[in-house]
């Protein structure tokens, strides 16, 4: 983990509420303030819709500026033009669907550094489902959580956007069995920790530093650096995979996690959530209000 880049990353395991009055949109809002705010439409297969859903709701939620940004192509990516949209933004939203569509069209093009530079000025990067497993350096594209986890499954992991270091998402966690495939990823590579995020349930990232969870659901952290044996290697395919001395941590909104020492806390009674409204701003403070009750690839 490194502290050079000063953004703020919400993290968002898919199926958020989109009501006015759901939590994780409104902490987006808040965070991100006037705006302009860019709505990246690259992982959908019906951008116009869900651009059109998007802009209103954020509309609503006080945003005075929402622009679209869709990349059908990398030469697309490639067009000055297209990198213009996100010219002096306060943040941008990834929308679900297939994560390869979004690094495969923009990954390290004009486009794909000026997101970086808004991120690295104190700028917020949003992702829900496919656009939060694009977030880390290496990607979870797919693979089965089912049954238990076998050596020689198939799981295919592939290159992120690398704002988050150390890190491989997941997301429809509980809602779509993912445990055992995030579990598989983080066998492959200790080093790399795994977070699996529920469906209308986020993080906040600050500063790669550590983060808070909001939603209704629940944040799970998979830490494989203590792990002292795997039969990953000498195994036979088909074998089920041994994992032992791995850690977990299960947290619910009101919880951080120190991403540098990898340990978890509860938020103080009382303590607001940290948000800025412009970026390079001083952080103010938002009190976490209470959640109610698309995607492809991911």
């Amino acid at each position: 983990m490194t502290n050079e880049q000063k953004g703020t990353l919400l993290i968002i395991g898919g199926g958020e509420d989109r009501s006015p009055g759901g939590v994780i949109l409104r902490t987006l809002a808040d965070l991100v303030g006037k705006g302009p705010l860019v709505i990246s439409t690259v992982a959908s297969e019906e951008p116009e819709d869900l651009a059109k859903e998007y802009t209103e709701l954020f509309g609503r939620l006080g945003i005075r500026e929402v622009r679209h940004l869709d990349v059908a192509t990398r030469e697309e990516a490639m067009d000055e033009q297209t990198s213009a949209v996100l010219d002096h933004a306060s943040g941008v939203f990834f929308t679900g669907g297939d994560q390869l569509r979004i690094t495969s069209r923009i990954g390290d093009t004009p486009t794909f550094r000026r997101l970086v530079e808004i991120y690295d000025r104190g700028g917020v990067v949003a992702g829900t489902s496919a656009g939060a497993s694009v977030m880390s350096e290496t990607m979870l594209v797919s693979g089965s959580g089912e049954d238990s986890p076998r050596i020689g499954r198939w799981l295919q992991l592939a290159p992120g956007f690398g704002l988050l270091s150390d890190v491989i998402i997941d997301q429809h966690f509980a809602q779509r069995g993912r445990l055992n495939r995030l579990l598989a990823s983080v066998a492959q590579n200790p080093r790399i920790m795994g977070l699996g995020l529920d469906e209308n349930t986020a993080v906040v990232v600050h500063g790669e530093e550590w983060f808070e969870v909001i939603g209704e659901g629940a944040v799970y952290v998979i830490d494989g650096r203590e792990i002292t044996y795997s039969n990953l290697v000498e195994g036979t395919r088909g074998e089920i995979l041994s994992v032992q001395n791995v850690r977990m941590h299960v947290l619910a909104s009101g919880d951080e996690l120190d991403l540098l020492e990898r340990s978890p806390r509860r938020r103080p009674e009382g303590k607001p959530i940290a948000v800025a409204t412009e970026p390079g701003a001083e952080p103010r403070v938002e009190r976490a209000r209470s959640a109610r009750s698309e995607d492809g690839r991911s």
